[in-house]
C-alpha cells in the first residue's frame, strides 16, 4: 500500500479529532550540568499500513493488543530534543512546520512555553530530512526560522537528499519528501556544516550513524561529566513493535532490512550502557530508558 503526502493529510484530517488530548507534557532531565528537554511538535496521524504492512500479520496482532495499538491508525507524538549547556542551546530537528499535517507543527508554542524564542536557538542539528524533521526549517517568508542558529547535518544524509536523482528513485509515495527537503536545504546550502559518523559536532555531542530509516540517519550521544543520553531521532520509531520485534521490517523505513539491523545493535548498546534516551516518536514526551523483559525490550518513559 502506498502513502504520499495527500494520503497522510487525508488520514490526519480523519483522525485529528480522535487524537485530541495526546499533547505530551514536556520532560527535563539533567545530563551532568546540562539540561536535556523534550519539546512537542504535536503528533502525526498515519494509516497503520504505513508501518505494519510488511510485518507478519498473525504475529503482529498480539503485539498490538498488548500495547492497545490500533491496526488501522497511529497517532505518534513528535518530540524534539533541546540541549542546553553553557552558551549552547541546541535543537535537534525543526519539526513539521505548517505544511505537512494539521496535527503537527507546534514547536514554536512549545518553545515559548519553555521560555525560549527561535532567535535563542544557537544550533539546529538534523537527525534526518523527512518532513516531520526538516519542514519546520523555514518561516512564512521562506527564511530560516531559527535565524541565529548554525545548522548541522550528516554528510551522507545531505548528499542523499541533495542528489537530483533522489526524487526519481525514492518512490512515488515519498517523492514530495525529496522535493520538500531539497527546497529547505537550498536555503541553508551556503551555511550548513556537514559532519561524519563518530565526529564530535559540538562539545559533548557525538554523531552516531544509525542508517536505514533514511540512508544517512544520525543519532547523537550526549555526554556531560559522567552522565550520558542518546537522541535517537527515528532510529527506534515507536514503543511497541520496534521494541518487541526490532528485527521486523517496518514500512516507515526507507531501507527496512538495514533499519532492523541498526535497531538491534542500538538496543544492545542502550541496554548495556543504561543510557537515557529521547525518541522523536516515543510516547509521554519521548524521554525514558530501555529495559528488557521476557517478551523483549520495553520502553520505560520518564526523566530520571
Amino acid at each position: 500500500m502506498k502513502f504520499g503526502r495527500r494520503s497522510f493529510l487525508l488520514h490526519s484530517g480523519a483522525y485529528s479529532t480522535a487524537a485530541i488530548g495526546l499533547t505530551p507534557r514536556p520532560l527535563t532531565a539533567k545530563v551532568g550540568k546540562a539540561n536535556l528537554t523534550t519539546v512537542s511538535d504535536g503528533y502525526l496521524a498515519l494509516p497503520g499500513d504505513f508501518v505494519f504492512d510488511p510485518m507478519p500479520q498473525q504475529q503482529l496482532a498480539p503485539v498490538l493488543s498488548e500495547f492497545g495499538i490500533s491496526r488501522e491508525r497511529l497517532t505518534p507524538e513528535c518530540n524534539l530534543a533541546l540541549y542546553q549547556h553553557e552558551d549552547n542551546t541546541v535543537l535537534f530537528d525543526t519539526g513539521s512546520g505548517p505544511d505537512f499535517m494539521p496535527t503537527a507543527g507546534t514547536v514554536l508554542d512549545s518553545l515559548d512555553a519553555a521560555g525560549l524564542t527561535p532567535e535563542e536557538i544557537t544550533h539546529v542539528v538534523f537527525t534526518h530530512a523527512h518532513p516531520d524533521h526538516i519542514w519546520g526549517l523555514l518561516d512564512d517568508f521562506d527564511d530560516p526560522l531559527f535565524s541565529n542558529a548554525t545548522y548541522l547535518m550528516g554528510r551522507a544524509e545531505w548528499d542523499y537528499w541533495w542528489n537530483p536523482e533522489t526524487v526519481h528513485t525514492i518512490g512515488e509515495a515519498r517523492a514530495a519528501f525529496a522535493v520538500g527537503a531539497r527546497r529547505r536545504m537550498e536555503v541553508i546550502e551556503e551555511s550548513v556544516e556537514l559532519f561524519n559518523d563518530g565526529q564530535e559536532i559540538l562539545p559533548g555531542v557525538l554523531a552516531v550513524s544509525t542508517p536505514g530509516h533514511t540512508p544517512g540517519h544520525m543519532s547523537f550521544e550526549i555526554r556531560n561529566g559522567s552522565e550520558s543520553a542518546m537522541v535517537l531521532g527515528d532510529a527506534i520509531g515507536n514503543h511497541h513493535v520496534a521494541f518487541r520485534r526490532p528485527d521486523w521490517v517496518s514500512g516507515s523505513d526507507q531501507d527496512g532490512d538495514m533499519a532492523a539491523v541498526t535497531r538491534t545493535r542500538l538496543f544492545d548498546r542502550l541496554l548495556s550502557e543504561q543510557t537515557q534516551i529521547v525518541g522523536f516518536h516515543l510516547p509521554q514526551g519521548g524521554m525514558g530508558r530501555v529495559e528488557r523483559d521476557v517478551e523483549g525490550y520495553v520502553f520505560v518513559p520518564g526523566a530520571p
